[in-house]
């Protein structure tokens, strides 16, 4: 690794530091309005969304939305276990074994 790597790795750690840091600092002076914090509320299922629907709609890069998609039939079943269960553990279980039962079984 040269020298330059170095030097742009801890430049990207200052960067990433002090924008954190700073707004961590100013975290308790600022008010957001009503609504925006209300907003925030859906932003981390935006993006779980974001992440996992490209993941199990192209898992090769294109669409497959049919019951061959191991993907698709895990996240499903998954889906149907948190419904029912409520128990996350529970679902992360019923998902990977319908995935791997599916993938390698069926």
């Amino acid at each position: 690794m040269s020298s330059a790597e170095v030097w742009m790795l801890v430049g990207m750690g200052i960067v990433t530091f002090g924008i954190r840091y700073f707004l961590f600092a100013v975290a308790d002076r600022i008010r957001l309005a009503p609504w925006l914090e209300v907003s925030l509320k859906f932003i981390p299922p935006a993006v779980l969304t974001a992440i996992t629907v490209p993941a199990v709609l192209l898992p090769n890069g294109e669409w497959q939305v049919s019951f061959a998609n191991p993907y698709l039939v895990a996240a499903l079943l998954s889906l149907a276990a948190g419904i029912l269960t409520r128990n996350l553990l529970a679902t992360i279980a019923i998902g990977l074994a319908a995935f791997f039962v599916h993938r390698f079984f069926l």
